[in-house]
């Protein structure tokens, strides 16, 4: 066999196993270990390569970033599990409830809100639609449309801060989480407006679509609207400038403001007298589980690099797509294409440990600031949270959804924040352009 052709058969043969539904992880481990195996006996490949393995997975065991994502984890859990975000959903409502798309303003609003406290997209959504579609659809809401602004608002937990896929993506390319946070802001909060605007747009356009709450539902249960927005809103947003304000401010890592968001998000539920032991389980095994899940992603990908790099695989992706037609364009955008189409099928997090670290030489090569690529590739990402048929956000919608709409009106409803997410991506590209 060819010398050249390992590296492409390497990566082929992990993209089968892992269409096939076989876990990630292993599939990339056992990948790994095959194709050392075989390289080995036909005198390609030498093992004592693998004796750095054991090195590797105990140095991404003690990865002070990496700690993170736990950290963020548990805060967003808890403030789910206490529901302070079912609070903040309803007294949104009321607030916006008054105009014509309030509702929907209002669940934008919250989406950016829990995105900034959490950073977990299914948390995001699941909460959402659980808590606002029933109202929306009682109060006459366009199925479609209602569902479309609820899978789209959960998905800003990818790109504003602190995002999870910032982190991994941060610790993936060697990049500053904090420098990421700090470009990923200004693009979260352009989409945000740009969801906000469509709503508007649509109370012109569609007004049967988005109409205002009757009356009877615009004070809650008697309760001033005014004391119940400060008592609702003040404290998660207190929270999140603490956490990202010392960020910003250089006063903590990410690390440690996302410990003192895990305090915080406690203290809340502590305050609203919804701390108990069975939240604190539940929470904890949420984040167990997900933090499980990416040490182990980790493990099989560094044993995948490992190999790949010993068989040439990452010349051979260098010297691709720094060699595409059209220099930097060609190569963001087959990158882009590439991971869109991999978000139909995996996961973010196993994108970003299967391809985000093959393409960072090839984009310092062209001149590429990674910081900024890391926010395209997190916007792209994003989109494909939302696109049909296999857009995890729309999975996690349609979980919570009734069963008399259906998964047409979901996939209709998202086509036009898809578009909206499509041109914020087309611009970020044009602003990519190297120095």
């Amino acid at each position: 066999m060819s010398d050249e052709l390992w590296g492409p058969l390497m990566f082929l043969g992990v993209l089968v196993l892992i269409f096939t539904g076989y876990p990630v992880a292993f599939s990339l481990a056992g990948t790994a270990l095959v194709f050392a195996t075989i390289a080995t006996l036909v005198g390609h490949f030498d093992m004592v390569l693998l004796n750095a393995l054991p090195e590797r997975v105990f140095g991404t065991m003690s990865n002070y970033t990496l700690l993170a994502i736990p950290f963020f984890i548990f805060m967003g859990t808890v403030l789910e599990k206490s529901r302070l975000a079912e609070d903040l959903l309803e007294t949104i409502g009321v607030l916006f409830g008054h105009f014509k798309g309030g509702l929907a303003i209002g669940v934008i609003f919250v989406g950016a809100m829990l995105a900034a406290a959490t950073g977990v997209v299914g948390a995001s959504v699941t909460a959402m639609g659980l808590i606002s579609l029933p109202v929306m659809l009682r109060n006459g809401y366009n199925p479609s449309f209602s569902c479309g602004v609820i899978a789209a608002s959960g998905t800003l937990g990818q790109i504003i801060p602190p995002s999870i896929v910032l982190i991994v993506l941060g610790d993936q390319m060697g990049v500053s989480v904090g420098d990421l946070f700090q470009a990923a802001l200004v693009p979260g909060l352009i989409l945000t407006g740009a969801y906000m605007l469509y709503t508007v747009l649509l109370t012109f356009i569609r007004p049967s679509w988005v109409p205002a709450l009757p009356p009877e539902q615009r004070t809650a249960h008697g309760v001033d609207l005014l004391m119940r927005v400060l008592r609702t809103m003040l404290p998660p947003l207190l929270l999140i400038v603490i956490v990202l304000g010392s960020i910003f401010a250089g006063i903590a890592t990410p690390t440690e403001a996302g410990a003192l968001g895990a305090v915080g998000a406690m203290l809340l539920a502590l305050i609203n007298r919804t701390l108990t032991v069975d939240v604190l389980k539940e929470a904890m095994e949420s984040t167990s589980r997900l933090t499980i899940m990416v040490v182990f992603l980790l493990i099989g990908s560094t044993a995948f690099a490992l190999v790949f790099r010993g068989l040439d695989g990452d010349l051979w992706i260098s010297e691709t797509l720094a060699s595409l037609p059209g220099g930097w364009i060609g190569f963001l955008i087959a990158v882009n294409l590439l991971v869109f189409v991999l978000g139909f099928f995996i996961d973010f997090f196993e994108i970003a440990f299967i391809i985000v670290p093959l393409i960072v030489l090839p984009a310092r090569q062209l001149g590429l600031d990674p910081v900024w690529l890391g926010i395209i590739l997190a916007v792209n990402l994003q989109t494909s949270f939302l696109t049909p048929p296999f857009g995890f956000s729309l999975f996690y919608l349609r979980g919570v959804t009734p069963s008399s709409i259906p998964t047409t009106s979901i996939y209709r409803g998202a086509l036009p924040f898809i578009a909206i997410q499509m041109m914020v991506l087309i611009g970020l590209i044009v602003l990519a352009r190297p120095a």
